[in-house]
């Protein structure tokens, strides 16, 4: 319960915009959701997992996380200011999703290190490296999504996290009126009871699972009251099932 009262707070808490992401979206038209809404829940959310590392650790910088699929990097970004140890990595490939494929400003100018990944889900990393393995879209898009958690568990040492966001949501009605006009970014859509399953396979314990982002956020300015008014509406209402993502907190078992 401590968890879920922790994950209630800090995703209704206001924030204020990183300004050199704010900077990085008005240079460059492919970053612009980093101006806006959507940078916000990315603030919120590292800011939540940092508040339940701290619960139980003294300090940030011992605590070895893995930004699996790094993309544009603001994660990686966003993880370091908040004192994680971070190591990037990302799928070698010239895919406009990879880091590789891309241009990718904050990667360059803030000198991150981006592992790239030759297999589609095998990891370059020995057993029990990672406290903590953190999932912002990327699920959803591996080519086999039970082999990356079987990978994801034997990096992360026993009782480490794996945080997951931005996971689409079976039931969601963005998601559906995507397909709807052909859009099969996320060709496949996960419910609460296949991530258990997957879960259960890989040997995780889910800790704490939610529905969010009832709204889509990438083109809407930065509001504080329109994230709690969302958030409010994702927990005390049946709007949840049809909210765009599924979030939550696997325990390596």
């Amino acid at each position: 319960m401590k968890i879920i009262q922790e994950r209630e707070d800090k995703l209704r808490e206001p924030t204020d915009l990183d300004d050199y992401l704010v900077h990085i979206s008005k240079t460059y038209s492919d970053h612009k959701f980093l101006g806006g809404a959507t940078q916000g829940i990315y603030k919120r959310q590292v800011s939540l997992l940092g508040s339940i590392i701290r619960a139980k650790k003294n300090v940030l910088e011992s605590v070895q996380v893995l930004d699996w699929g790094t993309g544009k990097g603001h994660i990686s970004y966003l993880l370091e200011k908040e004192g994680f140890q971070v190591t990037s990595c990302d799928v070698n490939q010239n895919t406009i999703d990879s880091t590789f494929g891309q241009i990718t400003p904050i990667i360059e100018e803030h000198d991150i290190n981006v592992i790239p990944l030759e297999h589609s889900w095998e990891l370059p990393f020995q057993d029990n490296t990672f406290d903590v393995v953190v999932s912002f879209g990327v699920l959803e898009h591996v080519s086999h999504d039970q082999a990356s958690l079987f990978e994801i568990r034997r990096v992360l040492r026993t009782g480490g996290i794996f945080f997951f966001s931005f996971l689409p949501y079976h039931y969601s009605w963005t998601q559906r009126i995507a397909h709807l006009r052909g859009n099969y970014y996320h060709d496949r859509l996960y419910s609460e009871q296949g991530v258990r399953c997957l879960a259960s396979n890989a040997h995780f314990r889910v800790e704490d699972m939610w529905h969010g982002q009832l709204f889509p956020k990438n083109s809407l300015s930065h509001s504080n009251f329109f994230e709690r008014l969302d958030r409010t509406l994702c927990k005390h209402t049946p709007l949840r099932y049809f909210a765009t993502n599924l979030e939550g907190i696997l325990i390596a078992e």
